[in-house]
């Protein structure tokens, strides 16, 4: 007589069997949130905001910058490239003018963006320990244009403590929004005049107009990207 046997199968209770069957299912719903979380504010900011910032009919800027062949032939750090925390890596090597002031912080106040007492620092390196004024520019309450640098990221994630998220929602500025500045001891009050769109390698962000004082805001868009730069510029009122 012959006898066959047949390995049985492992017995899974039907509340394992039910959990590992969604497993996948769990995987790819998850996945999906974390594209929409990350890519929405981009999506968004490009279809609402982006055109905004490139209306030449309402949007231009204040300043050409001349076409200086030994300016532009340093070439320009574009997106994604070299370590955007440092200043050095905005702009052409030794672009930044460093002899500053006897003032070498001084603080900012954004209030329609929860940003109060921010410090600045005068010709400094690093954006992740705090704004930096771009050395050579104009000193705030001067004429001229006093330009400063700020760094961000996805909007979600702004912190306004934090130097790294301080300026992911400068796209949400609007005109007329207030940029308080308080200087070497005297507090300026700069109403916002204009915001627009510029390539990474745009100089005439720090072109010097000595008719009024102005403050320039830069940072990178769309958020959490290096694309492009968008640049606020705010008037001082008198």
């Amino acid at each position: 007589m012959a006898y066959y046997y047949f390995k049985e199968k492992p017995k899974t209770s039907d509340y394992l069997r039910t959990v590992l069957h969604f497993i996948p299912v769990l995987i790819f719903t998850a996945g999906i949130i974390i594209l929409v979380y990350a890519g929405w504010p981009i999506i968004s900011y490009e279809l609402a905001l982006a055109p905004k910032f490139q209306e030449s009919k309402v949007i231009k800027p204040y300043f050409t910058f001349p076409q200086n062949e030994n300016l532009l032939s340093f070439g320009v750090v574009g997106a994604g490239q070299g370590d955007l925390t440092e200043i050095q890596n905005w702009f052409p090597e030794n672009w930044q003018n460093t002899n500053i002031s006897k003032t070498r912080y001084y603080n900012l106040s954004i209030p329609n963006l929860g940003i109060f007492n921010a410090i600045v620092s005068v010709g400094g390196e690093n954006l992740s320990e705090s704004l930096v004024h771009y050395g050579g520019t104009a000193y705030p309450g001067s004429l001229g244009n006093a330009v400063i640098f700020g760094h961000s990221v996805l909007p979600q994630f702004f912190n306004p403590h934090d130097y790294m998220t301080i300026f992911s929602t400068l796209p949400t500025l609007k005109i007329g929004d207030e940029v308080i500045v308080d200087f070497d001891g005297i507090r300026y009050c700069y109403q916002t005049e204009e915001m627009v769109e510029v390539e990474p390698e745009d100089l005439s962000i720090l072109e010097q107009r000595f008719n009024d004082s102005y403050l320039t805001l830069v940072t990178c868009v769309p958020p959490g990207t290096y694309l492009r730069r968008l640049v606020v510029r705010a008037r001082l009122v008198k």
